[in-house]
């Protein structure tokens, strides 16, 4: 079976020339190091090192074949989601990539497949994005931050995008945005080693307590980075709900049922924690990750979980059977 890798990256030249055209004032600005890298700016984010392979397909392609990886789903960067500004704006650079990826589908079929980006501090505005980018660029799902300029998840006015994704049984895959607390892990990269991992946490959680898994239920929310710590946590979300009244303000049933119906990508970095989530949430919920083309993502994620998980069915499921089931890729 092909292997899929459902969470990578993709920010194309053509990507930017098109917002540097139609929204200059939000246009990336690319400043290149050397042959392998580039600093990216964009608004108040600065990444250093932006690795070529983001925009380069040459290398992506090659990269894909050393890293044995057939397909890629491919997402824009988190640089773009650009919650904080304009919504206009924010829609129209929406727009432009999901568009541009859609383009990449049709030109690499087997290779490449894409997720939308939606202007989410505009939910009505995002639900008519996603809409679109489902129905006329043939994008398989939707790829969102951690918050929306601080807002969590179950803020209720973005209902009216789940209800889009309902509708259309999309997968959502939840990345690290923002993370909160920033200002106390700016010494060793933590802001990343920590702050990602709960940014991934805390979205989790509103989602799971603030009943939007639990109202929209053909919605497949994948949580990038293994989860976070939800799996290492969740008996304390079901304890929580049990003893206390605060974790059942907005949440009917009991949040195994929510729990039980998230979605987590393979990065671990180590075989330990990807054997315990396979025990805890099963081969069927577990999708194959790299976060490629960004330094803390895998360039061996095939064999990471070749040496952690030893059956063949669980194998082909989390390297490629559920990402077809999930995203339509069967054909």
């Amino acid at each position: 079976m092909p292997v899929i890798d459902a969470h990578a990256h993709v920010l194309t030249e053509a990507m930017i020339a098109g917002i540097a055209r139609d929204v200059p004032g939000l246009a990336p600005r690319l400043t290149r190091l050397d042959d392998e890298a580039a600093v990216l700016e964009i608004l108040d984010v600065r990444q250093n090192p932006f690795p070529r392979a983001a925009w380069d397909l040459e290398r992506r392609f090659a990269d894909m074949a050393a890293q044995r990886v057939d397909m890629q789903v491919v997402c824009n960067i988190p640089h773009t989601f650009l919650y904080e500004g304009d919504a206009g704006a924010a829609d129209a650079v929406s727009e432009i990539q999901n568009e541009a990826i859609g383009a990449l589908g049709r030109a690499h079929p087997g290779r490449l497949a894409g997720l939308a980006t939606a202007p989410m501090q505009d939910p009505v505005r995002a639900a008519a994005t996603l809409a679109r980018a489902v129905t006329a660029h043939g994008l398989r799902g939707l790829h969102i931050g951690s918050n929306i300029a601080g807002r969590n998840l179950d803020d209720p006015a973005l209902d009216a995008v789940w209800e889009v994704a309902d509708q259309h049984g999309l997968l959502v895959l939840v990345h690290p945005h923002k993370v909160v607390a920033a200002e106390r892990m700016r010494s060793y990269y933590l802001t990343n080693l920590i702050g990602n991992p709960l940014e991934t946490t805390i979205a989790a959680a509103s989602l799971v307590f603030g009943g939007v898994i639990e109202r929209h239920p053909r919605v497949r929310f994948l949580l990038s980075h293994a989860g976070g710590f939800v799996p290492f946590q969740a008996g304390r979300f079901r304890h929580g709900w049990r003893v206390r009244p605060e974790p059942r303000a907005r949440l009917k049933g009991d949040p195994a049922e929510s729990l039980d119906r998230l979605l987590y990508d393979s990065i671990t970095h180590a075989p330990g924690p990807l054997r315990f989530l396979l025990e805890e949430v099963g081969p069927e919920r577990i999708l194959f990750g790299t976060d490629y083309p960004f330094d803390m993502g895998t360039a061996s994620g095939v064999e990471e979980v070749e040496a952690a998980i030893a059956d063949p069915a669980a194998r082909n499921a989390i390297l490629s059977g559920n990402a077809r089931r999930l995203l339509g890729l069967e054909d």
